[in-house]
């Protein structure tokens, strides 16, 4: 049933307006199992490259999801996750220690994973880890859920509140592709890219806010 209450969702946010979310975010107010933020992706073909980029805002120390993906047959198809250390999910996971966020101060994170050859990577606040071996050859099919503010533990659901983000989100983009270090690099000094994530666009995003969850204009 959950998984049908998705797809209508999906379907009918499909023909939304895109907004463009510059200078805006938003804010998780309370933690919660309920609030969460459904984005319809661009594009829904099978990904063998992702990725991920947002600034986040929060006080919380106990673990958080910062962005979920799930398909039908995973979960965590594309899962960016904070407890003690950063984790990438795909499949399977990899942890980075190390690389520590500021509570009460803009984040900027970015992740990535290549199929082809396995490698996946993230940065945070300009520092770059080491890079990784995860799902060497694996593929991301299937109508994905995307997610923020919960982490799904099935597809379109699941939430825990323990798991659930609160604070503020902002400038979330994803790319079905490795992104260079010069953008990348951009993107951690707040200067324009050459392109938008051409998959989720923070500039032309189709979203349903579920829950207590504020669009309001970004604070500094």
């Amino acid at each position: 049933m959950r998984a049908f209450i998705f797809m209508l969702t999906y379907m009918i946010t499909s023909f939304a307006e895109k907004q463009d979310l510059s200078g805006k975010m938003f804010t998780f107010p309370v933690e919660s199992d309920t609030a969460h933020v459904i984005l319809v992706p661009n594009q829904s073909k099978s990904l063998t490259a992702v990725t991920v980029c947002l600034r986040f805002f929060s006080d919380l120390t106990r673990a958080k999801s910062l962005f979920s993906l799930a398909t039908p047959t995973n979960a965590n198809a594309f899962l960016l996750f904070k407890d003690n250390a950063y984790h990438v999910y795909q499949e399977t996971s990899t942890r980075f220690a190390g690389l520590e966020d500021k509570q009460n101060e803009w984040n900027s994170i970015c992740a990535t994973w290549d199929s082809q050859t396995g490698i996946t990577q993230i940065w945070v606040n300009g520092k770059q880890s080491v890079r990784k071996g995860i799902s060497k050859g694996g593929i991301i099919s299937g109508t994905p859920s995307i997610i923020l503010g919960q982490e799904q533990d099935s597809y379109g659901g699941g939430f825990n509140r323990g798991e659930s983000f609160s604070g503020m989100l902002t400038d979330v983009h994803m790319w079905d592709k490795v992104l260079p270090y010069p953008e990348i690099a951009l993107y951690m000094n707040h200067i324009p890219q050459k392109t938008d994530g051409n998959v989720i666009n923070w500039r032309s995003l189709d979203f349903t806010a579920n829950g207590y969850v504020i669009v309001e204009n970004q604070v500094n």
